[in-house]
């Protein structure tokens, strides 16, 4: 899976949590930060981090969604989890 692949199911789980929906509009800058810049709440953190391991058949071993600051890490992470 390539990674705009990834981005593109990233977005579709992030629409269904309480970040601003106006910032995922058009393609997912990896820099930003996903409390400082996407307005994640500690509850929407956790519901990607299940979003994300339903949709890509991955789990989150021995580390947290508060491991992850931008993006680019959630994509890099997944990435290396469907090797």
């Amino acid at each position: 899976m390539t990674r705009t692949e990834i981005k593109d199911k990233l977005k579709e789980i992030l629409l269904m949590t309480d970040a601003d929906s106006r910032l995922l509009e058009g393609e997912l800058d990896e820099s930003k930060e996903l409390i400082a810049d996407y307005g994640f709440s500690s509850v929407g953190m956790l519901y990607t981090v299940i979003g994300i391991e339903e949709m890509f058949g991955i789990r989150f071993e021995n580390v947290g969604m508060s491991d992850f600051k931008t993006l680019g890490d959630v994509v890099d992470y997944i990435e290396k989890a469907l090797r």
